[in-house]
């Protein structure tokens, strides 16, 4: 597993990569301190999980954050300074995954983490396998989706959604499950926010959303994916 932290103190750097050590011994570490030097090792190094500040001297973070959502994928944690709920909300519709207070706690910081990477990497996949159904490709390791190889430009929580259906591949997941490995588990009644991914995703996927053929519902219970017939 690899982290990029993009952040202008060196001691909080030191400080975000001795807690995730902690927690992942296992873990590589890269960082920058200015955000578009950072951009430039996200290509060149594919971090699995990205650690940003909020306060960086030479671009906004909502800015750095649609760079970086135009590139990839990947986990975006962004580490929020103030209390202003508008920044928060900013950062997260330009695509982060998560965001924690700053100063942080070294407990949270580890819970925030764990809790991303289980919602984008369970049910003992490996990380960097490539999943094809159809004209559909997904690569787990890069977030890359293709469909007839073209891009498809995913929301982190689409992706996400995409992913747990895909992995469990025939399987019927039950709306809590989904709500709670894709949003967390003070999401796990809201079943018409999933229906509204849900389509979302199939007016990207599907060649007619109104009748799909690989994101199927099962009325009541939850969805499944199915891979359609040539």
């Amino acid at each position: 597993m690899k982290v990029l932290i993009i952040e202008e103190e060196k001691r909080i750097i030191k400080d975000i990569a001795f807690c995730l050590a902690v927690r992942y011994p296992e873990a590589g570490f890269i960082s920058s301190s200015r955000g578009l030097e950072g951009i430039n090792l996200l290509e060149t190094e594919e971090p699995d999980l990205v650690i940003i500040s909020s306060s960086l001297p030479d671009i906004n973070a909502v800015e750095l954050i649609n760079k970086i959502r135009h590139l990839s994928n990947v986990l975006l944690l962004i580490l929020i300074e103030g209390e202003s709920d508008i920044d928060r909300a900013m950062v997260l519709e330009a695509g982060a995954d998560d965001f924690i207070p700053k100063p942080f706690s070294p407990i949270e910081l580890i819970a925030r983490a764990s809790a991303l990477f289980r919602r984008t990497n369970g049910f003992g996949v490996k990380f960097d396998h490539i999943f094809s159904a159809g004209k559909l490709t997904i690569n787990f390791g890069t977030r890359n989706v293709l469909l007839s190889g073209q891009p498809v430009k995913l929301t982190p929580h689409e992706y996400g959604l995409l992913l747990e259906l895909a992995r469990n591949e025939g399987r019927v997941l039950p709306h809590s499950l989904l709500l709670e490995k894709v949003w967390g588990s003070e999401y796990i009644s809201d079943y018409t926010f999933i229906k509204k991914y849900i389509y979302r995703l199939r007016c990207k996927l599907e060649p007619d959303p109104e009748n799909p053929r690989m994101l199927l519902s099962e009325r009541g219970i939850g969805y499944r994916f199915v891979r359609p017939v040539a």
